[in-house]
């Protein structure tokens, strides 16, 4: 499995064909004799959003660094095209929870974005062709105003635009964000969740959130997964909440939200 996070291919888009499909067999996590993720199991398609839900402490995280590679773990993850009938490498962008930038750094967006690009030192002169290339990436999200701007001085939600920007350059399979809207404000997720709706239009690839926010889970996810070591429930929002493992965790009032 390869990891991508640079270059883009393809900056206006491409629609979901829904003939990419993503298996994720039997995933498990132990350390020492104790199992952090037990034989999770997904089934996924470009053009689909799933998003995990869960109790502080059900391998959420974990799971997503499993799926990337990060952390030891058993099972497989398949990546099928169904039209050309073929095995073929699966391509990851990731979006972290947090992302640590001392407060006191020089350095710009245009050289955070450059350090995934180019193989160039950062601290070179900057290059004509690829200033134009990261303002174009930048630009999937509005975010091309932010190239000159340091990096320790940009928002909750400017960073998030700048790194959803670096994620899908090239174009991955696969996008996996672990709580995107975490510490930002209104706007900020409300411009999110146009930034989702505008992948899942435009772009052919599927994505897993993990997310504590329930009205964009509500409101956006094709698939909704309730983790606890393993799959609790999955099915839509509605399906999920009504389970007893959601409302003995979160609670449920008539319209599946926690309460």
């Amino acid at each position: 499995m390869k990891v991508n996070k640079i270059k883009n291919t393809n900056p206006k888009g491409e629609a979901a064909c829904g003939l990419h499909c993503i298996k994720i067999k039997d995933i498990s996590v132990k350390v020492g004799e104790q199992t952090i993720i037990d034989k999770v199991n997904l089934h996924i398609h470009c053009g689909k959003l799933t998003v995990i839900i869960g109790k502080n402490g059900a391998g959420k995280t974990t799971l997503i660094k499993a799926i990337l590679g990060e952390v030891k773990h058993s099972g497989s993850i398949e990546f099928m095209d169904l039209k050309a009938k073929a095995m073929e490498k699966l391509k990851v962008g990731y979006v972290p929870q947090y992302v640590n930038i001392d407060k006191n750094a020089p350095m710009s967006v245009y050289d955070l974005f450059a350090g995934y690009i180019s193989n160039t030192p950062i601290f070179f002169r900057k290059s004509k062709k690829l200033y134009e290339q990261i303002r174009e990436s930048l630009s999937i999200f509005d975010a091309e105003d932010l190239i000159d701007k340091r990096a320790c001085d940009l928002s909750g939600g400017e960073l998030q635009r700048v790194l959803l920007s670096i994620a899908v350059t090239p174009v991955p399979n696969l996008l996996l964000l672990d709580e995107p809207v975490s510490g930002i404000d209104r706007n900020g997720r409300e411009l999110f969740y146009k930034n989702i709706q505008m992948l899942k239009d435009n772009y052919d690839l599927a994505m897993i959130v993990v997310s504590h926010d329930f009205e964009f889970v509500r409101e956006y996810a094709d698939h909704v997964i309730l983790l606890d070591k393993t799959i609790l429930k999955e099915g839509s929002f509605q399906e999920v909440s009504k389970c007893q493992a959601y409302i003995r965790e979160f609670g449920g009032g008539q319209d599946g939200y926690s309460i």
